[in-house]
C-alpha cells in the first residue's frame, strides 16, 4: 500500500483531499501546524478540531509547532505579505518543507495538499503553485487532488500510486464542487473558507502593526492581540478590557510578572490586564491605573458617572481598593487601537 503525508489545516479543502486519497486505498499520515494567527481555542489543552477529524478517520497526525517560524516569516517575508500582513507564500514554503522532513521520516511515497487552482489569488495561481512546491523542496511528489486533471501528471499519478481518473478537475473560487463532494462523503461541519488566518483580518492585522510599532514582535505580545479590547495609552503602555466570559478566562492565562490584573469590586464585570510601559514614570504608573479602572468601569454593568469601588491587583505585588467612575465614550474612542473594533 502507497503511502502519503496530508497537510491538514481542517479547512474543507483538505479534508475532501484527505478522504479522496483514502478513497483510493492510500494511507495517509497528516501533518497539523499549529500556527500563531489561529485564533485559541476556549480550552487551549483541547486538541485542535482537524487533528480529532482526522483521527477519527484513522490518520494519525503529527502536531508541529511553528510559532518561531511564523514570527520570522513575519519579521521578513522573502516573497511578501497578501492584502494584510499574511505572508503566504513563505508560510505555504515552510509547511511544505515540514511536509517533507515527515515524508522521509516516514518512508512515506508523496505529499498532497487541499489546494484549489485559482482559488486564492495569491498562493494558488499557476505560478505561485509551482513557486512553493520548488522552494519547498516537494517538486513532482507533490499532488493536489482537488486540481490535479489541471496540473501536470506528478510521480505518484505517473508510477500508479494513485488513479489519476479519480482526481478532480476543480478551480476558481467557487465552493459549488467541494460542498457536493462533502454532502457525498457525509461531512455537514466544516470551518468557514480562509477563516482560520488571523493575519488576514483587518482588524487584527491593524494590532499587528501597532505592537511591531511599539513593543516590537513577540509571541506573548501576539497571544494577547487575540483578546478583549486593546488601548494604547500616550506612555506606551497598552490596557486589555475583556468583552465577554470566554475573553476574561483566556486573559487568565496572559498576565505576567509587572502587569496589573483590575476588575470591578462589588459588580459583575471585565477583566482588564494592564501592561505598563517599561519607561513610564511612577506618576504615569498610578495615573494608568486609575485610567484601567475607568475602562474597567465603562464595559462593565455601571451607570455614567457613578464611582464605584475597584479591586487592584498587580501581579506579584500588594491587592488594594480605589474608586473610580466609568470612562465616557470619548475618552475610550481616543485611545482605542483598532478602529474596527466595536467601542
Amino acid at each position: 500500500m502507497a503511502k502519503a503525508v496530508g497537510c491538514i489545516s481542517g479547512g474543507l479543502d483538505s479534508t475532501l483531499a484527505a478522504r479522496l486519497i483514502q478513497r483510493l486505498g492510500v494511507e495517509v499520515v497528516g501533518l497539523h501546524v499549529l500556527h500563531l494567527w489561529h485564533a485559541a481555542p476556549a480550552d487551549a489543552d483541547q486538541k485542535p478540531a482537524a487533528v480529532r477529524e482526522a483521527e477519527s478517520r484513522g490518520i494519525r497526525v503529527h502536531l508541529v509547532d511553528a510559532t518561531e517560524a511564523d514570527l520570522a516569516i513575519v519579521r521578513h517575508p522573502e516573497h511578501g505579505f497578501g492584502k494584510r500582513m499574511n505572508p503566504c507564500l513563505d508560510c505555504r514554503i515552510w509547511t511544505l518543507r515540514k511536509a517533507r522532513e515527515i515524508m522521509d521520516a516516514e518512508a512515506a511515497d508523496f505529499i498532497f495538499t487541499g489546494e484549489v487552482l485559482g482559488q486564492r489569488p495569491m498562493s494558488q495561481h499557476r505560478g505561485a503553485l509551482r513557486l512553493v512546491e520548488r522552494e519547498g523542496g516537494v517538486e513532482d511528489i507533490l499532488l493536489r487532488p482537488l486540481s490535479a486533471k489541471l496540473l501536470e501528471p506528478t510521480r505518484p499519478e505517473r508510477e500508479g500510486l494513485v488513479d489519476r481518473e479519480q482526481l478532480l478537475d476543480i478551480s476558481g473560487r467557487s465552493r459549488r464542487r467541494q460542498m457536493a463532494l462533502a454532502a457525498e462523503f457525509g461531512i455537514t461541519e466544516y470551518a468557514t473558507p480562509a477563516g482560520g488566518c488571523l493575519l488576514t483580518d483587518p482588524g487584527f492585522a491593524f494590532r499587528l502593526k501597532e505592537l511591531i510599532g511599539h513593543e516590537g514582535l513577540s509571541a506573548g505580545g501576539v497571544e494577547l492581540l487575540k483578546v478583549g479590547r486593546h488601548f494604547r495609552l500616550a506612555d506606551g503602555s497598552r490596557i486589555v478590557v475583556g468583552r465577554h466570559l470566554e475573553d476574561n478566562l483566556r486573559l487568565e492565562r496572559l498576565f505576567r510578572e509587572g502587569d496589573v490584573r483590575i476588575e470591578a469590586a462589588t459588580m459583575p464585570g471585565p477583566t482588564t490586564l494592564l501592561r505598563q510601559a517599561a519607561c513610564g514614570l511612577a506618576i504615569n504608573h498610578q495615573q494608568n491605573v486609575r485610567l484601567a479602572a475607568a475602562l474597567t468601569l465603562r464595559y462593565g454593568k455601571t451607570a455614567p458617572g457613578e464611582a464605584h469601588p475597584v479591586r487592584v491587583m498587580p501581579v506579584g505585588g500588594e491587592e488594594h481598593i480605589i474608586e473610580a467612575a466609568p470612562a465616557d465614550e470619548a475618552v475610550s474612542r481616543g485611545l482605542i487601537i483598532s478602529p474596527e473594533q466595536k467601542q
